[in-house]
């Protein structure tokens, strides 16, 4: 009699144990390091939507100074890394704190993350309709910028575009053609073949002279695209100011891998523009 009471007393925990789990759980806000909002967009521009992240800073303030923001492309996989490391780099390195804003397909899979499209920059041979950088960046320009800076207590004259590997390739792309519209651009192990040609030609002219782009390149990245990189950046420090709208630097990262070192590439880079910001180099 005793083990039959036992055995029922034990299949009626199992059978309420994860209804009770369940009550315990319920629904949680994102980590502290993370806490901000989350919203789709539906982008006129480009006739489909997108994932928003925002990361607030923990003391964010709506009536103090307005913040830097900063803009992560790939944000499916950038945003948690990236958004949340810049807390601790305002402890340990004095970065100013950020609106951090991610940018996200809402998967990796190819029939929603079109980042093949969206970073790829026009170039010779390249059919039209497969290099979606122009309109990629007029959404950034018309559809997100906008929103965000009606919605939140951020500065456009300190804006940042982040983008690792083929984003990389959309951040160099925005700097020649639009140079205006970020303060500091980072870009991250750029992927640049096919679009070299519409990123290492004339640029378009800009209306202020504190503009910055940085290209981290990690000593183990592939041969291929740290050389990439390299040439990029030595093609542009070698044009006359009035040629280049934006001050420029490769930054080697150590023992930096293509993708896993992204926050020491972003860790470098913000360093290296708000750096250069404060003692007017």
């Amino acid at each position: 009699m005793r083990g039959l009471v036992s055995i029922l007393f034990g299949l009626l925990l199992l059978a309420t144990a994860p209804q009770a789990i369940a009550q315990q759980v319920g629904e949680v806000p994102f980590p502290a390091a993370l806490r901000g909002e989350a919203f789709r967009l539906e982008s006129a521009t480009l006739g489909r939507g997108f994932d928003i992240y925002v990361r607030l800073p923990p003391e964010y303030d709506p009536e103090g100074p307005a913040y830097p923001v900063v803009y992560l492309l790939d944000g499916d996989s950038l945003f948690p890394i990236l958004a949340a490391n810049h807390l601790f780099l305002t402890y340990d390195e004095g970065l100013p704190e950020a609106v951090v804003v991610g940018i996200a397909y809402g998967g990796f899979d190819a029939s929603v993350n079109r980042r093949g499209l969206d970073f790829q920059s026009p170039d010779e041979g390249l059919p039209a309709g497969q290099a979606g950088a122009e309109a990629f960046h007029t959404f950034l320009t018309d559809d997100l910028i906008p929103l965000v800076e009606g919605r939140f207590h951020v500065d456009p004259d300190r804006r940042v575009l982040f983008g690792q590997s083929r984003g990389g390739n959309l951040v160099l792309y925005s700097a020649v053609a639009h140079p205006d519209v970020f303060l500091g651009r980072i870009a991250s192990n750029p992927s640049l073949t096919p679009g070299m040609g519409s990123i290492i030609g004339d640029a378009a002219s800009a209306g202020r002279n504190d503009l910055k782009v940085a290209v981290t390149s990690g000593e183990r990245d592939r041969p291929d695209l740290r050389t990439e990189a390299a040439f990029w950046v030595e093609a542009w420090s070698g044009r006359d100011a009035d040629q280049r709208p934006w001050q420029v630097r490769l930054i080697p990262i150590a023992g930096g891998t293509h993708a896993a070192n992204a926050p020491d590439a972003y860790r470098a880079g913000m360093l290296w523009l708000f750096a250069q910001a404060e003692q007017g180099d």
